[in-house]
């Protein structure tokens, strides 16, 4: 059973399923996963509090509907702003079209975002270790052994099943546990502050563009903005960036400090893309940026951390259940690690998109003309939302691999989204036939899935990238909201490949 509060160390173990290192959106959505789960999960987070910094901004369209999967939305909602627009390297995307319900970006600062899925957290009876920096890590063949410092105190220890490394680029537990972090080098050098601005003449400048680099200012709350100067020099990242750093850079930019005062927050960033060779070392996995970082074009670090964590939750929980084999996570390195190769590319892309000179501004205006067609546009927003993300399937159904629609069912208890039957973090069997195949075949796993008989209100179903394809007789759909198994309308679905599917993804059936 789950232990509730937060902890804040001490000399003793403490024994559980998991322990994870890093209290932030990867890790405490991970959390949230595995405790909705039932299973016992530490969070061991070096910082001593919470910073109040503002990082991150904003959240994308599938990260909006995990949120909407497991019924906690609406918080995340109330404390942003849905904003039409996204971007391309400073080129306008258009997100009205997307086939989602959710379609808008939601512009939220990380700060909130913690703030809400630590609640949630806490909610779920999730504890929380502060000045707590996983210091060793030593494995065998029944679990991790994790040490834990912290200043002022003798080191600690936990023992656990598990362990996840949600802490960062830096991540400790990746260096512990001897994955290699290749990649490119940054090539220039960012400064971001949150600071006042009286003396801008606009309400926002979003990367202009000029000889030295580009600058934006952007206004996130009322009376302050986010300033982010970029030049085509590398600094030492171990250096701390500073306030008068950053005012120097706009000026050089700009031309003007624009008044700058009162900094909350000044930070500095590159482009280096880097990606762990494995997310997987034995008893030890990566998630977040502990396994991918990139320069933060277009915001999707954040999200593509948070929806590691939600693909890589319910198989955990399933394998320390004993529900499922351990081979079971290996399918988590499978699955993510080209999701951050695709967006590891394309911020490269978008860096050097946005690099001054001539060529490159002839570049930016083919580029963008381009991007007025549809089917241009329908691909890049895919793919910053990831909303086009499929995982490798068996069987050749359109739905195989892909994020399920939210669709409408019609039940005998009234109208029903499909995301709305997530909630309980469980696998769903959806039976859109009235056929008796996928209850019979179904039978062996019913203490791991649910099964739900209803009927489409739509004909089709809209798919990104696809179009529309014609709504499926019968679907399987795992905890993270993706298909495992789909039969075509208008014929008996085959109960073999359902069995197999369900034993891909949730185990051997139960003995009847």
């Amino acid at each position: 059973m789950a232990h509730t509060g937060t902890d804040t160390g001490g000399n003793t173990g403490t024994d559980t399923d998991v322990v994870i290192a890093g209290a932030g959106p990867t890790g405490l959505m991970l959390a949230c996963e595995l405790a909705l789960a039932g299973v016992d999960v530490v969070v061991a987070e070096r910082l001593a509090e919470r910073t109040g910094e503002s990082r991150a901004g904003g959240m994308h369209s599938r990260t909006l509907e995990v949120l909407d999967q497991r019924g906690i939305l609406d918080r995340f909602l109330a404390a942003g702003q849905l904003t039409p627009v996204g971007h391309f390297s400073g080129l306008w995307l258009d997100f009205e079209g997307l086939e989602s319900r959710h379609p808008l970006p939601l512009m939220i600062l990380q700060s909130a975002i913690e703030r809400l899925l630590e609640e949630r957290a806490a909610e779920l009876g999730v504890r929380v270790r502060w000045s707590s920096e996983v210091s060793a890590v030593r494995q065998d063949g029944s679990g991790v052994t994790v040490g834990l410092s912290a200043p002022g105190s003798a080191p600690a220890t936990l023992r656990a099943r598990y362990l996840v490394g949600c802490d960062g680029g830096r991540s400790a537990v990746r260096k512990l546990a001897g994955i290699d972090f290749p990649g490119t080098p940054a090539t220039m050098t960012a400064l971001l502050g949150d600071v006042e601005l009286p003396g801008l003449p606009e309400d926002f400048v979003f990367m202009r563009r000029v000889e030295g680099g580009h600058w934006s200012a952007l206004a996130l709350e009322p009376g302050w903005h986010r300033v982010i100067t970029t030049e085509y020099e590398v600094a030492e990242r171990d250096d701390a960036a500073t306030f008068e750093q950053l005012r120097e850079a706009l000026i050089r930019l700009a031309g003007t400090d624009f008044g700058m005062r009162a900094p909350r927050w000044v930070s500095r960033f590159g482009d280096a893309a880097r990606q762990a060779a494995r997310y997987r070392s034995g008893r030890v996995l990566l998630a977040g940026d502990a396994a991918h970082i990139h320069y933060p074009a277009g915001g999707q670090g954040l999200n593509i951390g948070v929806q590691d964590a939600v693909n890589l939750g319910w198989k955990l929980a399933s394998v320390v259940r004993g529900r499922a084999p351990e081979s079971l996570l290996d399918t988590f390195h499978a699955e993510r690690h080209p999701v951050a190769e695709r967006v590891l590319h394309n911020t490269r892309a978008q860096s050097a998109l946005a690099r001054p000179g001539a060529q490159m501004d002839a570049l930016r205006d083919v580029f963008g003309s381009l991007m007025v067609y549809d089917d241009v546009n329908r691909q890049l927003r895919g793919m910053i939302t990831a909303l086009d993300v499929r995982y490798p399937a068996d069987g050749d159904h359109p739905l195989a691999g892909r994020r399920v629609p939210d669709a409408d069912l019609k039940t005998p208890d009234g109208t029903v989204r499909v995301h709305e039957l997530l909630r309980t973090g469980r696998p769903v069997l959806l039976d859109l036939c009235g056929r008796p195949e996928p209850a019979a075949a179904a039978g062996g796993w019913a203490d791991r899935v649910d099964l739900v008989e209803a009927r489409s209100e739509d004909d089709h179903w809209p798919v990104p990238g696809l179009g529309e394809v014609p709504a499926p007789a019968a679907l399987l759909v795992r905890p993270d909201g993706h298909t495992a198994w789909a039969a075509d309308p208008g014929r008996a679905p085959d109960t073999a490949e359902l069995r197999t599917a369900l034993t891909t993804w949730f185990g051997p059936a139960r003995r009847q």
